[in-house]
Formats: structure tokens, sequence, C-alpha cells
């Protein structure tokens, strides 16, 4: 096992900079062009290039892009009792968190007369992408699909690679039925992305796509983003990522579990664990070596552990510094002054406080959502939310009386910035006022 283990005070600033330099995202001129023709083809070939496309990247011939109610209905038959109860779990949190953040309408009357609105509504359709691979991601469709339904988004679609078979993992359907998703495709990668927002003879375009994906529906989400009117994505997107803080008194077994967990995720995945005592750090990666031996991903996290980072601090004020820098996806906190901490910690998709705390749980039941900003943007993009799935207006009433009001400060802006027309918009209307004798006193 090779991770790097850095004393922080000792570094240079560029040696800290380097450091904290996040794996590569491939970008190549052959991924864009490979992506831009797959787009190319679902354009001018519709269907037809997502059954081509599926077979050739799936394994699978299709008979049909949409999965019926039948076979969502078989899928649930198929799963034991116990897994559709852990779904349905998972998802009453997830709802009642999201249920939480129902926005209202926002109405001030800016001065007498000037009434201004914010008024918030669903996004009108919504893509939820699922990625597949090797193992069903149910717990995406949950965190994806409770709040477009509590959203109230007329239009919800999700898609998803098939198998060889041409199927979707029967978990991925139930949760999707769970959350009244009735329209499902199988069908995945850039061509999905591109369907969804192009549209071709059995899928209508949609307004903005949801979900996380491999390099080639990243930079599908990228492209058409760029080249589709009124066509939107949830957030930019890179390899997942853990930090945590830890004290002399953190259990270094805890510490280890949660760092692999982010680990085996892939093999650009990154962690990263902050300590101000070197203690804690040689028993962490003592126990880094004892468990990943017992993952059946061990040769995946074995490679995100290269590119790892166990880093001595100072003290925890340090770590934090370092920590708001850096701007993880997941920040786990284990320290006697998490509280503390807690109130100094800026950026990060998701902080998970304490012993008991794991990142496993935001992943798939405490209620938060899992899908989060990667790769630094937790400084300036939330995690996804019920706001995500609905966009937000003003609207503004105002009487004569205030637009007498308001009147002389707009012609004198209007007059500071050359723009005669917009003056004109009100002046006209004061003098018609005047003229029928309605001035406003």
């Amino acid at each position: 096992m090779k991770i790097r283990t850095i004393n922080w005070a000792r570094l240079s600033p560029q040696e800290q900079t380097n450091a904290l330099a996040r794996p590569a995202i491939a970008e190549s001129e052959l991924l864009a062009t490979q992506v831009e023709n797959i787009i190319n083809s679902v354009r001018h070939k519709g269907d037809a290039a997502l059954f081509d496309l599926t077979e050739r990247f799936d394994g699978c011939r299709l008979t049909t892009l949409k999965v019926s109610q039948a076979q969502i209905n078989q899928a649930k038959a198929s799963l034991s009792q116990a897994r559709i109860d852990a779904i349905e779990t998972a998802y009453q949190q997830i709802k009642r968190f999201h249920q939480a953040q129902k926005p209202s309408d926002i109405r001030v009357e800016t001065m007498p007369g000037v009434v201004c609105t914010l008024k918030t509504e669903a996004i009108e359709s919504v893509g939820l992408y699922i990625p597949a691979g090797s193992a069903p991601l149910p717990s995406t469709v949950l965190m994806l699909g409770v709040p477009a339904q509590l959203a109230g988004c007329q239009r919800v679609v999700l898609v998803s690679p098939p198998d060889n078979k041409g199927d979707l993992a029967p978990e991925v359907l139930a949760a999707a039925d769970l959350c009244g998703i009735d329209e499902i495709y199988a069908i995945g990668g850039a061509q999905a992305c591109a369907a969804l927002a192009l549209g071709t003879e059995t899928i209508a375009p949609i307004n903005k796509i949801f979900g996380p994906g491999n390099k080639y529906v990243t930079e599908a989400k990228k492209q058409l983003s760029q080249q589709v009117t009124g066509f939107a994505i949830d957030m930019p997107a890179g390899p997942s990522e853990v930090l945590v803080i830890a004290d002399k008194n953190a259990n270094a077994d805890y510490v280890a579990a949660d760092l692999l967990s982010q680990a085996e995720h892939g093999p650009d995945s990154q962690v990263i664990l902050l300590s101000d005592s070197q203690l804690l750090i040689d028993n962490v990666y003592q126990a880094l070596a004892n468990q990943v031996t017992a993952l059946s991903r061990q040769a995946i996290a074995e490679q995100a552990l290269t590119q790892s980072r166990l880093i001595l601090t100072q003290d925890l004020t340090q770590a934090v510094a370092i920590s708001n820098s850096y701007g993880p996806e997941h920040l786990i906190v284990q320290t006697d002054n998490a509280q503390e901490l807690l109130t100094q910690l800026r950026n990060a998709g998701s902080i998970f406080v304490g012993a008991y705390t794991p990142e496993s749980a935001g992943d798939y039941a405490s209620g938060t959502n899992h899908v989060l900003p990667t790769y630094g943007y937790s400084k300036v993009i939330s995690s996804l939310s019920l706001a995500d799935f609905s966009r937000r207006f003003t609207v503004q009433e105002i009487t004569q009386q205030g637009l007498a009001n308001l009147a002389p400060c707009i012609k004198e802006l209007t007059d500071a910035e050359g723009l005669d027309g917009h003056k004109r918009a009100v002046t006209i209307r004061l003098a018609s006022t005047q003229t029928s004798g309605e001035i406003c006193q």
C-alpha cells in the first residue's frame, strides 16, 4: 500500500499547493471529439443512433428503449422484503429532510405602491442520469427522484445503461417507482445525455439533467449545456473525495474506514487526513493497510490511495485552514471540539460531525443529499437540494401613486446612463395621468 505521509510545516508554499493537488480530470481532444461524434449521431439519427450505440457500448441489442410498467412490477417482485424495506426507509429519510426545504413566496412592499414578489416554480421537465456498472445505485435514484417529486416537476425522465441482457437493476426500478417515475429508458452514456437534451422520436427533450457519470457523460453534459438553448446541468463533476480532520482521541479504525469508503469509488478518488497527532496518523496508516485487504474493490482503493495524503498539522486551527482552502466534497470531523470547529469550517459539500457519523450515512439514508460539488467547487456551488429542481422569478406591480413616488429616482438614473427610452417609459405614464387629471398627489 502506497500513501504519502506529510509534515505540513516542512513544506514550502509551492509544495503545500502540490500536496493538495487533485488527480487530473481526463480532458483531451480525443475525448471531446468522441463525445461530439456521439452527440451528432443522436442529433441526426435519433432513436436509430440510440439502438446502435447501446449495442456498441453496452453489448445488447434493444427492441425498445422504454422500460414498461410490467418490467417495473416484475423487478419489484424479484427483490427481498429486506431490500424493499431498506429502499423505503431511505426514501422516507430523504423525503423528510427535503420536504422541510419547500420555499414560500416572498412579497415585499418596497415603498408605498410598489410591490415586489419572489416566486418559486418547479422546473417543468428534468432528466435523471443513473450510472450502472459494478453495482446498482438505487441511492442515486432516491437522491434525485425525491426532490424532483417534492418540487412538483411535471415530467421526470430516468435513464440508465442496461446490462448485456438489456435490463436495468431491479433496485433502480423499485426506487424509481417509489419516487413516482414512470418514464424510464434503458440507455446510458453520452448518447443518453444527448437524447435528453436534443430529443428523439421516442424521447422528448427535457430542461435540466441531474446525476453523476463517467468522463463521457461529464463531457456530454458540458458540451450539450453549451449547445442547446434552455438546457442546463446540475453541477460540474469530478472524482469523488473525502477529507477527515481528526485529533489524538479519534478512533483510527473509524478514520481508516471512512477514508477507504471513498477510495473504493474509483482509482481517481482522493482521500486526505489532517491531524495534529503523529501517533494518530501512524495508527491510521496501519489501519488502512489492515482494512484495505478485506475490500472487494481492493485494487481500486489501493490505486486511489497512491494519490491520497496523511498530513500532520501544527494544530487543528491549521487543519481547518487547509480544509477551507481545499474545499472537499465530503468533510468528516472526528475531534473532541467538533462543534467548535464546525463554526470555522466554510467550504465543503457536506460535513459529517462526530465519531458515529460516517460518510456512508449521508450517501444512503441520513436524509441529506449525496450529490455534491467536487474538485473544489464547494467554494461556490451548493450540495444538491430541492431548490435545484425549481426556478425563481420576480413579479412587480406598481400603482399610479407608486410610480409617482419612484419616478424621480428612475429619471435621475436613466439620465446618468443616457437611456432616454427607459426614461420615457416612465414620463409618458406620468404625462398621461396629468392630462387626464389623474396625477397622483
